[in-house]
């Protein structure tokens, strides 16, 4: 569903994409890791067409992302923000059917606030939270309304950016347990983008580890404890010493 050959991409003197090659199937689960900085989020944000390459080719289901209806594009991808990107000036409802009140995707306004509302029960939200705005939510209320709103255009790829940032253990793992079973119900392909190693474990199907600009290895999540790869290794056991340098 997602392929990215050789994609490099620098800001200025800062070369943070030097030579990204990733597949992710059409159905699965996709999850990246890596350090802070090593280019997570720019690689996300150059499968949308927010970010253009410097060189390289990125394509969704087979087309060059830069070509053709950009609308209709986006229109294929929702989006669980880490900070949960919630407008406070909108109640519940509006915030998770937005993308359903204008646009290509527009529907009637009581046929949006019903769908709303039963995303809102997918996530296990009472539909009286509709009319509640988001400064009335806890943060992994506010969690669970983000993901309603990235699941309520049914779309075929869904983006999971940090996912459990701010939530305590428990919610942390209501959310991953959400995030898997509704994508697996979806029959969605995901790509998600955290450092939470549970969240990697619940969530994922295969594993990208992105270092000094491409990805130092790829595989399913059963390898992970078993890589092999000094890089992975340190990483998911949280070591100071091994061939990623801490920056001190």
């Amino acid at each position: 569903m997602i392929t990215l050959t050789n994609v490099h991409k620098a800001f200025g003197p800062k070369r943070v994409l030097q030579g990204v090659d990733l597949t992710i199937d059409k159905g699965t689960s996709m999850v990246i890791i890596g350090g802070s900085g090593t280019g997570k989020s720019v690689m996300l944000k150059s499968v949308l067409g927010l970010v253009v390459p410097d060189s390289g080719s990125i394509t969704v289901d087979g087309k060059d992302v830069a070509a053709g209806d950009r609308d209709a594009f986006l229109a294929r991808f929702g989006m669980l923000f880490q900070g949960g990107a919630l407008f406070d000036s909108l109640p519940v409802w509006q915030n998770v059917s937005f993308r359903l009140l204008r646009g290509a995707l527009k529907r009637p306004r009581e046929e949006a606030r019903e769908i709303a509302i039963e995303k809102l029960r997918r996530v296990g939200l009472k539909p009286e939270t509709a009319d509640l705005f988001p400064s009335e939510l806890s943060g992994g209320m506010q969690k669970r309304v983000g993901l309603a709103r990235a699941i309520a255009a049914e779309p075929e790829i869904i983006f999971f950016d940090e996912p459990t940032t701010g939530l305590d253990p428990i919610m942390a793992g209501v959310i991953n347990e959400l995030i898997r079973e509704i994508v697996t119900e979806m029959g969605a392909t995901a790509m998600t983008i955290t450092h939470d190693m549970s969240s990697v474990r619940a969530i994922a199907d295969n594993i990208a580890m992105l270092h000094d600009g491409v990805i130092k290895w790829s595989g399913p999540v059963s390898k992970l404890d078993n890589s092999g790869d000094p890089y992975l290794d340190q990483f998911i056991h949280g070591r100071a010493e091994g061939p990623i340098e801490a920056v001190r």
